[in-house]
């Protein structure tokens, strides 16, 4: 039995952000790359998410934190509420999501518009405006 990607595309995983994740192929778009990258945090894949972090705004000494947090959450699941651009085609693109997760007992949710850009071909992630809950 397959099982399905953290993401919420409903896909299996082997087929969804695993190759991403694992560098068999990159990213097409700034929304797979941030559906890899919620997976990425799903399973506290560090590693992962300073590859997939854009050069001069990663903070490579956090990776520790960033880690040990995204072990102590469970992930409850992705919405992708909106994109803008970011295609296989361009060279910068927007998605906004909420991200959904459970600390300390209580529902929590990241709401975020990232903005993504190509650094080296390969879509990257920049920045993000989070939005009160």
């Amino acid at each position: 039995m397959n099982k399905l990607c953290p993401c919420g595309s409903n896909l299996p995983y082997f087929e969804c952000c695993e190759p991403v994740i694992s560098s068999k192929r990159e990213a097409a778009t700034c929304e797979e790359l941030m559906r890899s990258r919620y997976t990425a945090f799903t399973t506290a894949n560090g590693d992962y998410l300073m590859l997939s972090h854009y050069s001069e705004t990663r903070k490579a000494k956090e990776i520790g934190r960033i880690k040990k947090w995204a072990e102590s959450v469970q992930w409850m699941g992705l919405v992708i509420l909106n994109t803008q651009n970011g295609e296989v085609t361009d060279e910068t693109g927007f998605v906004e999501f909420r991200a959904l997760f459970m600390e300390g007992g209580e529902m929590q949710q990241i709401h975020e518009k990232s903005l993504f850009k190509r650094e080296n071909g390969k879509w990257v992630y920049v920045s993000g405006i989070h939005f009160p809950e």
